[in-house]
């Protein structure tokens, strides 16, 4: 289910430092737009960063020039240690099986976007993917999970049903819950490991830069419960 890698497109996490990314990965914003129940139903564009080569990304949560790194992470003594499962995605995930459909699901890699609750949740979805407009709502869901931690499988094919995306990075924000979340990384970047290990290529995940995850280099949702903003 591995993206084919786009040449250069990568991300380097250095020890207990920044993100470093390269290959011309275009950075942006992008908002948790929500229904009038507060349902995280789609994701609005924000604004984009002027283009760059090369940049490094605050990884420890408390630079003044967020999102990139000012080397605040050295004054606080940051720990960025890597604790995150390396197995491939579907060695992590469980299979649940629907009538055309079925859902791999990841729950380490949660971000704690919520577009999986809405029309009942994906996990009941699933076994109702033979009517149409569950169906629908199933694989609407399971591609704007930022994380990747959920993902659509058509029975028939075998094959994985996922958004196309130029590789880019986008910074998310969640005014339902009044807070900035995690990085979102898109279309199949390269994320190398402090002591060079390559993780494998996902079209989606998302990385933690509120420093306070625990399931690191992943974001764990942490961000919402500390209240984490690029503002502060």
């Amino acid at each position: 289910m591995d993206p084919q890698k786009p040449a250069g497109a990568k991300i380097k996490i250095t020890k207990n430092g920044p993100y470093l990314i390269s290959g011309g990965v275009s950075l942006g914003k992008e908002v948790i737009g929500t229904n009038d129940d507060g349902e995280s139903i789609k994701w609005e564009p924000g604004p984009t960063y002027p283009a760059q080569a090369q940049y490094a990304l605050c990884r420890c949560g408390h630079s003044s020039h967020k999102p990139f790194c000012d080397g605040t992470h050295a004054k606080v003594g940051f720990d960025g240690t890597e604790t995150a499962s390396r197995q491939p995605y579907l060695e992590q995930a469980r299979v649940i099986r629907g009538p055309t459909m079925s859902l791999t699901d990841a729950e380490s890699l949660c971000a704690f976007a919520r577009f999986c609750d809405p029309h009942g949740k994906v996990w009941s979805l699933v076994n109702e993917t033979d009517k149409p407009a569950a169906r629908e709502h199933f694989v609407h869901q399971t591609c704007d999970c930022p994380s990747g931690r959920l993902v659509a499988w058509d029975n028939a094919t075998g094959q994985p049903i996922e958004p196309k995306y130029e590789p880019s990075v986008r910074l998310i924000e969640d005014p339902a819950k009044n807070c900035s979340g995690p990085l979102a990384v898109r279309g199949g970047v390269q994320l190398v490991g402090a002591d060079g290990f390559e993780y494998e290529v996902r079209n989606r995940m998302t990385l933690c830069r509120c420093g306070a995850s625990k399931n690191k280099p992943f974001c764990d949702g942490t961000h919402v419960s500390i209240g984490f903003s690029d503002e502060r």
